[in-house]
């Protein structure tokens, strides 16, 4: 799967680009400010319907303009010509539009062109907090399993459904009754999303542990383990049982504090290396390591799930890492089409920039390419 090219109007501080990509390396050129990101995220949004930088889809038009656009066109593996164009209008609402066909539905969007981002807030991926964890799961799994983006969502309203009432029992204890139907629901999604959960997170295991070995050439071994509140993780069935019975048995203190104690939104992963906890214990380069070896992991877990490599989009993470960690990433995205963004093209190994497209940006205008 390849991004051919890219057709970009009244977006973010562009007006009007087109631009061709290689089908290999794509290096992204320009001081701060310029709209290197811009660029990249144009690309993000046409792929997951949505920005990872805001919430309000009216950010991203160009600053005195009514409507802005994206369209790529992908090229599949198969040799299926395809086009995704992205509408936003002033009004926060957008539209989608696949080889010309209206979609209504985000997750109709979702595996057209497969997409993984990485940007320095990943390297953070360790340290963070669980939520980012759950967001780094859910992302990657939305766009490789519809039916789990859509339970994702499903159970997310049945959550907020459910707090909702917890929060009124304080005032009207006969609501306790239509708790039960709400735990009837979640119990019934949250084991839907701890099957595949599990399974994603066992390929993450397995594939982050071979890619962290090369990196470190053998001296430490990664592990990522599951943290949810159910022992039995395989079977839908007994997952749900466990979950409904430790939602009846925490109602009490839920109807205290007036939030759900138990479920998927209350996962994590624990990150080990050789056995030890590196969020606790890790020094700054063995979390930064770490993040990286999963980043890597999901390029091979979404070649195994859809039988393509992803477009990689990097966003100023060389400048991040020292340079044996660049040589690493480099190594593992070989064969994968890959736009990076840069101030300075110094900060790259000499063999990366022989091999790619230079693309130059200045104040949302492409200068050189």
């Amino acid at each position: 799967m390849k991004i051919r090219s890219i057709v970009i109007e009244n977006y973010r501080n562009y007006e009007q680009v087109k631009l061709n990509f290689d089908e290999k390396l794509n290096i992204i050129v320009g001081d701060n400010a310029q709209g290197k990101t811009n660029l990249l995220e144009a690309v993000y949004v046409s792929g997951f319907g949505k920005s990872f930088r805001t919430n309000k889809e009216s950010d991203l038009i160009h600053f005195d303009k009514e409507f802005g656009s994206v369209r790529i066109e992908i090229l599949k593996d198969n040799g299926l010509l395809e086009t995704i164009e992205y509408r936003i209008l002033s009004n926060n609402k957008k539209a989608f539009l696949i080889n010309g066909v209206n979609i209504t539905k985000i997750s109709e969007l979702l595996g057209t062109v497969n997409i993984i981002l990485f940007y320095p807030d990943d390297l953070k991926l360790i340290k963070d907090s669980p939520q980012e964890r759950r967001k780094f799961i859910n992302r990657e799994l939305s766009h490789i399993n519809k039916i789990y983006c859509l339970d994702i969502i499903e159970y997310s309203r049945i959550l907020v459904q459910r707090n909702e009432l917890l929060k009124k029992m304080s005032y009207k204890p006969e609501f306790k009754d239509m708790v039960e139907v709400w735990d009837e629901q979640l119990s019934d999604k949250g084991a839907r999303l701890i099957v595949k959960r599990n399974q994603f997170i066992h390929s993450l295991d397995e594939i982050s542990r071979d890619i962290h070995s090369r990196i470190t050439d053998g001296k430490e071994q990664l592990s990522v383990k599951y943290i949810t509140a159910v022992k039995n993780r395989d079977n839908y069935d007994t997952i749900k049982f466990e979950l409904l019975d430790q939602l009846k048995k925490n109602s009490e203190m839920d109807f205290r504090r007036g939030f759900t104690s138990v479920g998927p939104h209350r996962d994590d992963l624990e990150i080990l290396i050789n056995g030890i906890n590196i969020k606790s214990f890790g020094s700054q380069g063995q979390q930064r390591t770490a993040a990286l070896s999963l980043k890597l992991s999901e390029i091979e877990i979404v070649k195994n799930e859809v039988g393509e490599y992803p477009i990689l989009l990097l966003d100023d993470v060389m400048s991040e890492l020292d340079i044996n960690r660049q040589k690493d990433l480099i190594y593992a995205i070989k064969g994968v089409q890959t736009i990076i963004t840069t101030t300075d093209i110094k900060n790259l190994l000499d063999d990366y920039i022989n091999d790619s497209k230079i693309i130059k940006i200045k104040n949302g205008n492409v200068i050189g390419h």
